[in-house]
């Protein structure tokens, strides 16, 4: 992508409305559907090369269908939390690039740090443990804005805006969190979107239940209170069905005068706190379930319904043909609450951890992607594709070529990778070469066909505290993934970990002392993309100096 200088600044403000409205031509509908916190195995569609148990816990019949008339990416990358996901999605940076490196709190210039947010904060003075060894890096706590100038900020040309300037009706629906309050990227609206249904700074609901205003009560109201959802107060309208409720109100108006949309429909779902949806939860206790296994459950269920509702909604109005659907978490699935029941660190397995780590539960997610006409269905593309691809991705779906942006784009666009890789594996599949899912899984395509190189880095980075209690298994930690082979530094630790994660995705046999030489190289690689990117890593509290990078941590050997 071209890089432009300050000539696009205020570029938000220099669009008008009509650009919502002023282009009929023939272009794909695209919603992006994204799911809070959803892990790999969150799911009854397999991404693995087998059904795993967790695998059979959840009831998942829509995401099938979507898979079966769709692609599954078996190998699609997050970041560790929510905000660094949500704005490489919204710049097409990788986080170690935009130094958005944790969720950003409910309130401007404030480290959410080791705590849920900024109300933690206030309430109960957390930062970081002061027993800890390291201190967090000054990342850039507000967020992203689309005006320059903002402290502590990115400032970055959304996606969206170029999506309305094309002539997109674009719709935001559910949750933001890209930026602090305060601050222009806290509001969708000036993030490109034309509608805004309830998004806004924070990064989970107060409340899931209607019952309870969403957490707009004089009792519960904080930042987290879901806002603009009055029509379903008192009733007993879980949230994600409201959120569903008001997503398909929003997609008349481009549907009834032909404009081509873009919908943005985030869930908060399936995201703390676990208040089950009453549509499905008992069904799960009668499956033998402890209480947080069903609740969490029924939260799954309830996003695969909405998923249902929107497929339903889009064939009734005859668009569902020119629609595409995009499909995928923001990172992977909590593991360290136990209000989803089950014991901590189980509930991603076999995959290790989750949350927050640089392990493969923290950041591999589960993604689909429907264009009808586009991609071969019912296939499985295991090459790897990370958050910020989707930018480059979803405009050229889009047909927007030649765009001008204030940022460097790190993402590539997997285009052809859908395209002529999902064609290229049915053709596998219908001669045989491909017969069962473990085959499928481990099939791969050359860069020659999908202009994507199958065995590319994915670099993951979170130089941070977790919690304000030490679960030294999920934090300041930095990843990178090279074909089969994975890299791990434990920044509190100071220790480099080696996997091979094509023959152990467990990430227990830790081969950094058996084969020093791969070790190496993978250091060299990891330490290349941080220093490209002036990644920031934390710092040592007894002398202020920032922890080594992966080579220097061996030469120190």
């Amino acid at each position: 992508m071209n890089k432009t200088g300050k000539a696009l600044l205020g570029l938000s403000a220099l669009v008008p409305f009509t650009s919502c409205s002023n282009m009929h031509e023939q272009k794909p509908n695209i919603i992006f559907f994204i799911v809070d916190d959803m892990g790999w195995m969150d799911t009854s569609v397999p991404f693995g090369d087998e059904q795993y148990p967790l695998n059979q816990r959840y009831v998942t019949p829509n995401m099938q269908r979507l898979a079966d008339a769709g692609v599954m990416m078996t190998s699609a990358y997050a970041c560790p939390v929510s905000t660094p996901t949500r704005t490489s999605l919204m710049s097409g940076m990788n986080a170690a690039h935009t130094h958005i490196t944790n969720w950003t709190s409910t309130l401007r210039d404030l480290y959410s740090d080791a705590s849920g947010g900024g109300i933690t904060n206030i309430n109960n003075g957390v930062a970081e443990s002061p027993a800890d060894r390291l201190s967090h890096p000054i990342w850039n706590i507000n967020g992203m804005s689309p005006d320059p100038g903002i402290d502590s900020t990115l400032y970055a040309t959304p996606m969206v805006q170029l999506l309305k300037d094309a002539g997109y009706y674009t719709i935001h629906v559910g949750k933001a969190h890209w930026a602090a309050t305060g601050t222009p990227g806290a509001s969708p609206l000036n993030m490109g979107f034309c509608v805004n249904v309830a998004g806004q700074v924070a990064g989970k609901p107060r409340s899931y239940y209607g019952e309870e205003n969403y957490g707009n009560t004089p009792e519960m109201w904080d930042f987290f209170s879901v806002q603009n959802m009055t029509e379903y107060y008192g009733t007993s309208t879980h949230l994600t069905e409201a959120l569903t409720l008001e997503a398909l109100k929003t997609l008349d108006y481009p549907i009834n005068n032909g404009i081509p949309f873009y919908l943005n429909f985030c869930h908060h779902a399936v995201h703390t706190p676990i208040h089950r949806d009453p549509r499905f939860f008992q069904k799960y206790v009668d499956r033998g379930m402890d209480e947080g296994q069903a609740r969490f459950a029924s939260m799954c269920e309830g996003m695969d319904k909405s998923l249902g509702d929107l497929i339903a909604y889009l064939k009734q109005r005859g668009v569902m043909d020119n629609t595409a659907i995009i499909f995928m978490s923001d990172n992977g699935g909590n593991s360290e609450n136990l209000s989803k029941g089950g014991e901590r660190h189980t509930q991603n397995s076999p995959l290790r951890e989750g949350k927050a780590s640089c392990y493969e539960a923290g950041i591999r997610v589960p993604m689909v992607v429907y264009w009808k006409g586009k991609v071969a269905a019912g296939t499985r593309l295991n090459t790897p594709v990370v958050a910020e691809d989707l930018y480059p991705t979803i405009l050229e779906m889009a047909g927007i070529k030649d765009y001008q942006t204030v940022q460097e784009i790190d993402g590539k666009s997997i285009v052809r990778l859908l395209t002529e890789g999902s064609a290229s594996v049915r053709k596998a599949m219908d001669s045989g070469e491909i017969t069962n899912q473990e085959e499928a899984y481990d099939y791969k395509l050359p860069e020659s066909i999908t202009g994507i190189d199958p065995d590319r880095e994915v670099l993951a980075h979170f130089p941070h505290q977790w919690k304000p209690y030490q679960l030294h298994d999920i934090d300041y930690m930095s990843s990178l993934r090279k074909g089969d082979w994975k890299i791990v530094y434990r920044h509190r630790e100071q220790t480099l970990e080696l996997y091979n994660i094509g023959e152990d995705i467990t990430e227990r046999n830790d081969l950094s002392k058996s084969n020093p030489e791969k070790l190496r190289e993978m250091a060299e690689a990891l330490t290349a993309r941080l220093e490209g990117y002036d990644a920031l890593l934390p710092t040592f509290r007894s002398t202020g100096e920032r922890v080594p990078m992966p080579t220097e941590l061996l030469s120190l050997k």
